[in-house]
């Protein structure tokens, strides 16, 4: 393909109509038919049909933002790497050969059951997965859910 030597705007300079005719041509939004998403149900319906055929009407609902939960989560993997940290701070304690944990205390407010267990956790929280439960009970350990 041959390279342009010349920018357009450069030998069409005096020209008046740059190439687009009689004089009000391509010079307002006429050619357009309207600003922006005027006439989409009008003149434009054919594009709305084919192209936006979701763009008006009611779609679903969304909830509140204040009556969403908004959970502070972590891992099984995460709280056993943790759990010698807990102790040795006092946020956590050894209960009939377990270590008792109360996430609500410590700021969270769901389990998530992504990583290993390697030793009995007893565990508060108000909310958990079925895998963290499951996890944590085949490692000796317990959970208390507070809320279901």
């Amino acid at each position: 393909m041959v390279v342009r030597r010349e920018k357009k705007r450069k030998y069409y300079r005096g020209s008046r109509t740059y190439g687009w005719g009689r004089v009000g041509q391509h010079r307002r939004r006429g050619r357009k038919a309207g600003r922006g998403h005027v006439g989409y149900h009008k003149h434009k319906w054919t594009w709305t049909v084919k192209y936006a055929p979701d763009l008006f009407g009611k779609h679903g609902f969304i909830r509140p933002p204040e009556i969403v939960p908004d959970h502070r989560c972590i891992n099984i993997g995460e709280l056993d790497e943790i759990v010698l940290e807990l102790l040795n701070k006092g946020l956590a304690e050894k209960v009939e050969g377990k270590v008792f944990i109360d996430l609500a205390k410590l700021g969270y407010t769901k389990l998530l059951g992504s990583g290993r267990v390697s030793q009995a956790l007893f565990i508060r929280t108000p909310y958990a997965t079925k895998t963290a439960i499951e996890k944590i009970e085949e490692a000796g350990g317990r959970v208390e859910v507070l809320r279901r």
